[in-house]
């Protein structure tokens, strides 16, 4: 496990007995390999459970003799750290995530799991809704006058994310085969490997067309991958939104830019034009409806907005009246 994981991770991991830290390995090369989770959130998962584990081990010999009031004790350390109650809540899902897996996956026939943290829910929350920049915002943060050639790489990274609705791992990891410039459509690689063909706007394949004249100069003559950094390899995820935060900041955007904030934009702007969540679900490649309806709350704040200021039964009362 040390080997795959970063040194405080792998430090604490090393702090646990077998009994401990195998079933975390055993999980952990599940959500890898079966379920091609992100290196990020592969060594999320480990460091949660990793923490749990170290807890838990004062209290019982294995995650098999773990019991609710185990977990409760937990998060009532949790809530006495000061932790959100969102934090809390994913450190538990983590929890039952490991649990799951083990009463399906248990090969181990001497251990019969449970899952003690079934019934144990975190600390209610409010889901902040997303944040997104309004149709002024994206056109001024597009408009770069700007000759360089890695400021057309970025305006193209910006364009993409905001026509197609892309997420960051879904940019970076695109591949020059991916995009069909004749049909102006990119195919996507999204969570658990999923794939999906997306449109790519006219704004996004003009910059991208002049992006691909200038890649070859910055690529290595093997390397696939569409978008690269001045290292002459695949652009990381923590350069995308380094080089977005000071993009945002160059254009004068008063809130921060990061990609999310561009996938929500496009979501919330097609939405609005639209009123289709269906097809706002397909294009943003979500396994359900219930993670896209999110933005119907933003589409009510737009509607109400505008009822607000043209009705004429809707303007609020002075207080002098």
């Amino acid at each position: 496990m040390s080997e795959q994981l970063p040194p405080d991770i792998a430090e604490l991991c090393e702090q646990l007995s077998d009994a401990w830290r195998t079933p975390i390995q055993q999980f952990s090369d599940y959500l890898k390999f079966e379920k091609q989770y992100s290196p990020h959130t592969i060594t999320q998962y480990t460091s949660q459970l990793g923490f749990a584990a170290l807890y838990f081990s004062k209290l019982c010999d294995d995650w098999s003799n773990v019991q609710g009031e185990h977990i409760r004790r937990y998060s009532m350390q949790l809530r006495g750290k000061q932790l959100s109650g969102r934090t809390i809540s994913l450190k538990l899902s983590c929890i039952r995530s490991l649990y799951k897996f083990l009463k399906t996956k248990n090969t181990n026939q001497q251990h019969h799991y449970h899952n003690p943290a079934q019934a144990i829910k975190g600390p209610k929350f409010a889901k902040p809704l997303p944040k997104n920049l309004d149709v002024d915002q994206m056109t001024r943060l597009l408009d770069i006058q700007d000759d360089d050639p890695l400021a057309i790489r970025d305006q193209t990274m910006m364009e993409l994310m905001y026509s197609s609705g892309l997420r960051i791992s879904e940019l970076v990891g695109a591949n020059l085969q991916d995009i069909n410039r004749s049909s102006a459509e990119i195919l996507v690689r999204g969570k658990g490997n999923k794939e999906r063909l997306l449109p790519v706007g006219g704004k996004a394949l003009e910059s991208l067309n002049k992006w691909l004249k200038l890649r070859p100069q910055f690529a290595h003559p093997d390397e696939v991958a569409i978008f690269v950094s001045s290292k002459k390899c695949r652009i990381s995820a923590r350069h995308v939104r380094l080089r977005m935060q000071e993009w945002g900041i160059k254009q004068g955007i008063s809130s921060q830019v990061h990609p999310h904030k561009l996938r929500h934009s496009f979501a919330s702007h097609i939405l609005e034009s639209s009123g289709d969540l269906r097809a706002v679900q397909e294009l943003l490649g979500h396994s359900s409806l219930s993670a896209t309806q999110v933005y119907t709350h933003l589409d009510f704040q737009h509607l109400a907005k505008v009822y607000d200021n043209t009705h004429p039964r809707a303007k609020k009362r002075s207080n002098t009246d």
